[in-house]
């Protein structure tokens, strides 16, 4: 390849990676044209971006990125997976789509995440944490916690007022 198409093709690499600060390297190989159609067409519907892209070319077009990291140790052959609702929903998509039979050979190698490198492993524990909504949800329920306590004990006494006056009068009667 000429060193004009080069530029040309990192040229565009660099177009359709602007503003992706967080990915995953995941092995595509070994799924057959028909599985790999369907895998991009799974992962697109849920807004999952997959490019395979030659380590070389993507070491030049992520040169001063976050995403630099990724492609430091990288032997191979990857794809670069990244988009979704959140890093760790995507994490958990592409963990999910390994455990599946069909789809055994696709595997998340690594990645990067705030400008850090990730190894498997740390993609399996990324697996595991909450995703937004779930952040989410949490929080929602440790704010709301509180003022329901507040809100219990500032009624407590009046009803308690309440029950002791009708207990007066039930005796009177």
């Amino acid at each position: 390849m000429s060193k004009y198409v080069k530029d040309l093709v990192t040229d565009d690499i660099k177009r359709r990676l602007d503003g992706v600060d967080d990915a995953l390297l995941c092995n595509m190989i070994g799924l057959d044209a028909n599985k790999t159609v369907e895998l991009r067409k799974q992962l697109r519907e849920k807004d999952i971006h997959v490019l395979v892209i030659k380590n070389s070319l993507a070491r030049r077009a992520t040169k001063g990125t976050q995403l630099a990291a990724a492609f430091e140790n990288v032997q191979g052959a990857m794809a670069l997976v990244w988009g979704g609702e959140d890093f760790v929903s995507l994490v958990k998509e592409i963990t999910a789509l390994h455990k599946d039979d069909e789809y055994e050979q696709f595997q998340a190698k690594g990645g990067v995440m705030d400008g850090e490198a990730l190894t498997t492993e740390k993609v399996l524990e990324i697996s595991k944490w909450p995703n937004r909504e779930e952040q989410l949800s949490m929080l929602v329920g440790q704010i709301l916690g509180p003022g329901a306590k507040l809100l219990s004990q500032i009624e407590a006494p009046g009803a308690n007022l309440a029950s002791q006056v009708k207990q007066i009068s039930e005796q009177e009667d």
